[in-house]
């Protein structure tokens, strides 16, 4: 099964005291990065919140978000109305003593000290705010591992595809190179048999036999081709696993490259070389593909 590491996700869930959202979204990186970007009244929470999100994935780019709405009963201001009745009558007791007939304004009252406190949410955040905030990022957690599924589908059934067409391209030069090889051996051969006729008496024959050894050996492409159907099978065996191995499907893709690539070296023959030319382009296409699974 095949994850991508690109997806979104975004979460929101309400509780007595206010609405946590958070906001996830991933792309692809050769290792796991994450960068979190908490609400200052959750900001104690962020090791937690790491922690959590390193254990969901292994690789990629991962940003999470997480905004905070406090309930209005939580921000709102109390009013302390001992304090604002001791302040009236203070203050009514002066105004008959100074003979002031201003009337005694309510909001002057309450800029007074002690009238309004402060709105307390500190410890409701520390007894409820780790396990609330840890349960929406679960929720985002596994939304964007849906995605990331989805993805993947798409990603593995492209893959497969252009897979099967660089295996066909790979028997088609093996069907053209058996065909084409008893040809070009038999050349090799009449060439040599007149080399060495006309050289009679003046040739190493040890040197020839080695000379010869190593010409073979540059000239044929039966190794690579059975290194590249071996690739194949593993790559094929690597997609089908449980888990997502991106890594494993990009060095066995490296490995089919270099075998195509020296196959191109050796020969000389222009439709083969073609086929081979071919072959590198499908194996581009699964590399762009390779490069977004986990």
């Amino acid at each position: 099964m095949l994850l991508s590491m690109t997806g979104f996700s975004r979460v929101s869930r309400d509780f007595n005291w206010g609405r946590i959202s958070v906001e996830m979204s991933s792309i692809n990186h050769r290792y796991q990065e994450i960068t979190l970007r908490l609400a200052k009244e959750l900001s104690s929470f962020e090791p937690q919140i790491n922690q959590q999100i390193r254990k969901s994935f292994r690789r990629g780019k991962i940003k999470l978000r997480v905004d905070l709405v406090l309930a209005a009963k939580i921000c709102a201001a109390q009013i302390n109305s001992e304090i604002l009745e001791s302040y009236y009558r203070q203050l009514d007791e002066s105004r008959d003593h100074l003979k002031i007939i201003e009337n005694i304004r309510i909001e002057s009252l309450l800029q007074l000290p002690g009238v309004l406190a402060s709105p307390s949410f500190t410890s409701l955040i520390e007894e409820e705010g780790e396990s609330s905030l840890s349960q929406v990022v679960e929720d985002a957690i596994t939304s964007l591992i849906e995605m990331r599924q989805n993805e993947g589908e798409h990603l593995f059934e492209d893959i497969s595809m252009n897979l099967a067409s660089f295996e066909k391209i790979i028997d088609e030069i093996d069907s053209y190179w058996d065909k084409g090889r008893e040809e070009s051996l038999s050349a090799f051969q009449q060439r040599l048999g007149k080399l060495i006729t006309d050289h009679e008496g003046d040739l190493d024959v040890g040197r020839l036999a080695q000379e010869v050894a190593i010409l073979a050996d540059k000239w044929d492409i039966s190794e690579e081709l059975s290194r590249s159907r071996s690739h194949l099978s593993k790559f094929r065996s690597t997609l089908a696993m449980a888990t997502s191995e991106g890594r494993k499907l990009d060095f066995l893709l490296q490995e089919m490259n270099r075998e195509i690539n020296t196959m191109g070296s050796k020969i000389s023959d222009a439709s083969l070389r073609w086929m081979v030319v071919e072959g590198k382009s499908f194996l581009e296409r699964i590399r762009e593909q390779v490069q977004n699974v986990e």
